[in-house]
């Protein structure tokens, strides 16, 4: 970092330009006696902090709340090697013409410039940075930077174990890799690319090669992954990663929904529940991570609180977009390029003074989240490679990673998980391969579906083992009267606030008779739409979670456990569909089971209704239930 006196701080401040153009661009100075108000004040709030605060950093990165700028995040490409469903708007990003991207060398020209005036670490970013064929040979470069001390990448971690040892002989310290979800179903149906094995090799490998911690990104989204909050936590106790879960922010396209966003609160009690004795960590100065430990596991987990509790305080963070825009805040709407004014020809002390205005008119903390959700921004893929939901994306279920897809019997599939299970082996945490063998399950090669929600599950145990629901029995007690109205006969939500609370488990079923033709076409997996079995099942889990809202006078209900079952029967050229649900409360899951069962059906109709209009659904019913003070009933 170059070293200069506060006084010579003090002299360019001085002499610069007074900034009142929102271009950031210099303006003429005001004649001695019409100085404008405003920037005096900015000046004199900033020439009082400096003077109270004797420390050799560029006056040109601190702004008038004396906030110092020391980190840059640098994104090197707007492109993506991945499609993810929320991370663009749903009509596409145009993307900026080629030409209009900043060169390599700009990009280290502006590096050297900032890391000369205080900045000690820069973070390359995208779109994904790791397609840029030239990734390798920038780091290198601003690995000769002096006073640069750390050089990170934000990944989708597709290319990074090809690209990691040489990233790392070049210089790059640290690595963040974006991963919202441990389902390798989930993770293909998200993204619309295969990769999931990609990017836990590149995990692997990062550990392989020593970088401790390996963060982990996680956006955090209701209804799509907040149910795998204790999966990740999991996998801290035998590798070294800090798993960062952010919460889920608003950018132009994504249309935000606060629905959407789980807080941090909200988050941090999920693992308490499970974690009693999670223990708070120091936070560092200016970090934007509140950092947690569950005592005895080798990782941490760590909680981005943009929304809930922002940290605009301690930000020291700048961004330059992949066309050379200056963005302060990421979340405001106000940007500078430095690119126009690179090509045109300024001078050092030019770009100084307009790198200085823009830190300067940065505001002491950023809009609220309903504000922002308001505001004009770019999409997260323009800014940098974040992972956003949009606001009416496909149904997606929350299912736990504890059991993923079973799904096989078809040639890709079967390698899929041979090679996932010989990507772990030879990992030196012994762990690590078992670890793999939970993500990726175990049965036979059988065309048979099956997903699971368990949030009571041991985290210690990401097994694949499926639990039986407790085998019903005893008569069924009967009531003459219906529970849901009133004595008048209106409609009316029972109270079970004085129930006990008890385990319930409920198992439902339903038949889907597809015919001889779209029964073939099911069964081979050619269907146009994609897998049936697959997304049937997806469905279902995801009605199961939403039955409170699909049936007025249901009770929403905490499910423990979700397993949706989907098996061929070649016989009668049918689907046969079994639902179980187990939660522990004052009110049965019976409608919760059904209901799973149903829409499994519809959408099982829904993918194949192309091939064929005569499917039939049918044998909609409860099989059994238990818990309660009606006591249990099994279908004989």
């Amino acid at each position: 970092m170059a070293a200069r006196p506060v006084s010579r701080m003090l002299q360019r401040v001085l002499r610069s330009s007074v900034r009142s153009c929102s271009s950031g661009a210099p303006v003429t100075q005001h004649r001695p006696g019409e100085p404008s108000q405003t920037a005096v004040e900015e000046l004199a709030r900033r020439r009082q902090f400096l003077r109270e605060h004797a420390a050799p950093f560029s006056a040109f990165l601190t702004d008038s709340f004396g906030r110092q700028h020391s980190y840059l995040r640098i994104s090197l490409t707007e492109k993506c090697n991945l499609r993810c469903q929320y991370c663009m708007p749903e009509e596409g990003v145009p993307l900026t013409p080629k030409a209009d991207l900043l060169t390599t060398e700009e990009i280290l020209t502006l590096a050297r410039l900032f890391v000369k005036e205080g900045v000690d670490k820069i973070r390359l970013t995208g779109g994904e940075p790791l397609i840029r064929p030239d990734v390798v040979d920038i780091v290198a470069q601003l690995h000769r930077l002096e006073g640069l001390r750390t050089i990170g990448i934000t990944t989708n971690g597709i290319n990074l174990a090809r690209l990691l040892p040489q990233l790392q002989k070049a210089g790059l310290s640290a690595i963040n890799i974006s991963l919202d979800t441990l389902v390798p179903a989930k993770f293909e149906f998200i993204v619309r690319r295969k990769g999931f094995h990609k990017v836990m090799e590149g995990i692997h490998k990062a550990i392989e090669l020593g970088y401790s911690p390996v963060k982990v990104n996680c956006v955090v989204m209701r209804g799509l992954n907040e149910d795998e909050l204790l999966d990740f936590v999991a996998l801290t106790e035998g590798l070294p990663l800090d798993v960062r879960f952010i919460e889920y922010m608003p950018f132009d396209g994504n249309k935000w929904n606060f629905k959407k966003m789980v807080s941090y609160k909200e988050m941090l009690d999920t693992l308490r529940q499970q974690w009693p004795e999670l223990e708070k960590l120091p936070e560092e100065e200016s970090s934007t991570a509140k950092a947690f430990k569950v005592p005895g596991f080798r990782g941490q987990v760590s909680f981005i609180t943009s929304m809930s509790e922002h940290f605009c305080g301690t930000c020291n963070r700048l961004r330059i977009t992949a066309d050379g825009n200056l963005k302060v805040c990421l979340f405001g709407n106000s940007e500078v390029s430095l690119r126009d004014h690179l090509r045109a020809g300024a001078s050092e002390e030019e770009l100084l003074q307009i790198i200085g205005a823009a830190v300067g008119r940065k505001k002491r903390q950023h809009a609220g989240m309903f504000s922002i959700a308001q505001m004009k921004n770019r999409p997260m893929i323009l800014i940098e490679l974040l992972l956003m939901l949009q606001d009416s994306p496909p149904a997606i279920p929350s299912i736990s990673s504890q059991d993923p897809f079973r799904v096989q019997g078809i040639g890709h599939r079967v390698s899929f998980s041979n090679q996932m299970a010989t990507l772990w082996k030879g990992c030196r945490d012994p762990r690590t391969s078992l670890l793999a063998q939970r993500w990726l399950g175990s049965g036979p090669p059988q065309r048979h579906c099956s997903s699971r929600l368990d949030s009571d599950t041991n985290p210690k145990c990401l097994s694949a083992v499926s639990r039986a629901p407790a085998t019903p029995s005893g008569p069924p007690p009967t009531s003459d009267q219906l529970t849901h109205v009133d004595a008048e006969g209106r409609a009316a939500m029972v109270d079970v606030g004085g129930k006990p609370d008890t385990e319930r488990v409920a198992v439902a079923s339903a038949v889907v008779l597809l015919g001889p033709v779209a029964f073939k076409l099911v069964q081979k997996n050619q269907l146009k739409k994609g897998d049936a079995l697959v997304v049937a099942q997806l469905a279902g889990v995801q009605a199961a979670k939403q039955t409170s809202q699909l049936i007025p006078l249901c009770h929403h209900v905490a499910l423990s456990h979700v397993e949706v079952q989907l098996e061929l029967d070649s016989t009668r050229h049918a689907v046969g569909i079994q639902a179980s649900c187990r939660a522990r409360g004052p009110t049965g899951v019976e409608m919760e089971a059904l209901t799973a069962a149903a829409v499994a059906a519809l959408t099982l109709y829904d993918m194949c209704k192309a091939v064929s209009r005569d499917i039939v659904l049918g044998e909609i019913k409860l099989i059994s239930k238990t818990g309660g003070q009606r006591g249990d009933f099994h279908r004989t």
